[in-house]
């Protein structure tokens, strides 16, 4: 489980996250949506410990993201997948998903690259192995994104807007293969901006608004008229992306 209280982080005098407590439970998907500068992707960052947290606390299994013995256990729970790809462009494909596991995990390099094809296969690019990155799609980048995520069988997935720089056609073959790690049962929090893909794949919604936690209801709940809707600043939020 992924446990965060009272969660505040300053950068300067500049107050992005205000007092957030949040709970993910095991096989959960839950979608974090809300207004630019809402602290969202900040959010996501504090709890693989990639931003120091100015005060309250994270736990992710029983370890602190305030303890530095503990931030390597937290790090191989938890993989990100980013809006930028950030894919070593010096190695081939293959390698790309296999360097963590054998350096990290300490995987002997044979398991990891029969796993790294494996998770190829599984997203329809095993074709591009022996590839470099600059003869990708910006979509095929992404689906390698996440499968050097999986690669190192993660508790917890965490996705930062990772459609936000793709054309339509690459943000559906991405979407395509998340709602399927969705139905396997993989516990994921995703930033997202595609309001209709948090509302076929969240088990929970959860709204910032400027740092603060507006809502954190069940999906049903939140997209029906008696529950997010009925609160002006998410009904504005929704209707301003295209979901009334």
């Amino acid at each position: 489980m992924i446990e965060i209280h009272d969660l505040h982080k300053d950068f300067g005098d500049l107050k992005v996250l205000k007092g957030v407590d949040l709970k993910i439970k095991p096989g959960e998907v839950v979608s974090i949506l809300g207004g630019s500068g809402s602290g969202k992707s900040t959010l996501i960052r504090c709890i693989n410990g990639l931003e120091k947290i100015t005060s309250g606390s994270i736990f992710v299994d029983d370890f602190d993201v305030r303890n530095k013995k503990d931030l390597m256990e937290i790090r191989k729970r938890c993989s990100t997948v980013f809006q930028q790809f950030d894919l070593y462009p010096h190695l081939s494909v293959l390698d790309n998903i296999a360097l963590a596991p054998i350096n990290v995990l300490k995987q002997n390099k044979k398991d990891a690259k029969i796993k790294a094809m494996e998770l190829l296969r599984s997203v329809e690019l095993e074709e591009k192995a022996s590839v470099y990155p600059a003869q990708l799609s910006g979509g095929q980048k992404q689906r390698i994104g996440i499968c050097r995520a999986l690669a190192m069988e993660p508790n917890y997935l965490l996705l930062d807007e990772v459609t936000s720089s793709l054309d339509p056609e690459m943000t559906a073959e991405v979407l395509v293969i998340l709602k399927k790690l969705a139905k396997e049962g993989i516990t994921m929090i995703s930033v997202t901006h595609e309001i209709g893909f948090a509302q076929e794949i969240s088990d929970r919604i959860v709204f910032l608004d400027e740092g603060k936690i507006l809502q954190n209801l069940s999906k049903d709940e939140f997209f029906s008229d008696e529950g997010g809707k009925s609160d002006p600043r998410i009904a504005k939020f929704l209707s301003k992306m295209g979901n009334q």
